[in-house]
């Protein structure tokens, strides 16, 4: 009985002293003060087959692309008209975006839309509860390029969602911007790296896009 006795209380003691050591153990995201941002994935030249592929222009609003907290936006805005001049020059499809209560008219004017392009309002994925996947599939397209404000929000939510459908995507991380860098670069590493959609997705830039 004794015996017993000892034998319990020194499991007790131990189921203790476990709890205490895991108590004190480190959490798993005190590591994170020790990442290194890895380097950059290099852009790939890609060739379009225009008759197949559309351009989404997401969410280049004077609400989230201005001079107070868009900067990057409005620094990427001639770079994104270029490609926008090229696409239509060759007749690509181009569809637009916007969120919330913004309509067409809140697009800044350089690279708003014409004659009739579609236009979907969501918020990160361009998908929910809108006609984008039926227009594009109407339109028989199969690849997208995709370019807008929020990396990390709308061109990632609505990029790994194309993957997920089906389409492939082309990403000119040239085109995509967030005035937070680590935003900008986080979306750009999971786009070629995470599960399922990296397989799907092709970073560039959009010099290295040829029609």
């Amino acid at each position: 009985m004794k015996h017993a006795k000892w034998l319990s209380a020194l499991t007790l003691a131990a189921a203790f002293g476990l709890a205490a050591s895991t108590a004190n153990a480190a959490s798993i995201i005190d590591e994170w003060a020790n990442v290194k941002a890895p380097s950059p994935p290099t852009p790939k030249t890609v060739t379009v087959n225009t008759t197949d592929t559309a351009l989404l222009m997401l969410d280049f609003l004077h609400s989230n692309c201005n001079p107070e907290h868009g900067k990057r936006c409005m620094a990427s805005l001639p770079v994104v008209k270029k490609l926008l001049d090229e696409a239509r020059a060759h007749h690509m499809f181009v569809v637009y975006s916007a969120y919330g209560k913004n309509t067409e008219k809140n697009i800044w004017a350089q690279v708003a839309p014409q004659g009739g392009e579609p236009f979907v309002v969501a918020f990160l994925d361009k998908f929910i509860g809108t006609n984008l996947e039926k227009t594009l599939k109407d339109k028989g397209i199969k690849t997208v390029i995709t370019v807008g404000s929020a990396a990390n929000g709308a061109v990632f939510g609505t990029a790994s969602e194309a993957a997920q459908r089906g389409f492939s995507v082309i990403v000119p991380i040239d085109g995509i911007s967030s005035d937070n860098l680590y935003a900008e670069q986080s979306a750009v590493w999971n786009m070629a790296n995470a599960p399922v959609i990296s397989s799907k997705i092709t970073l560039t830039t959009v010099d290295r896009i040829k029609f």
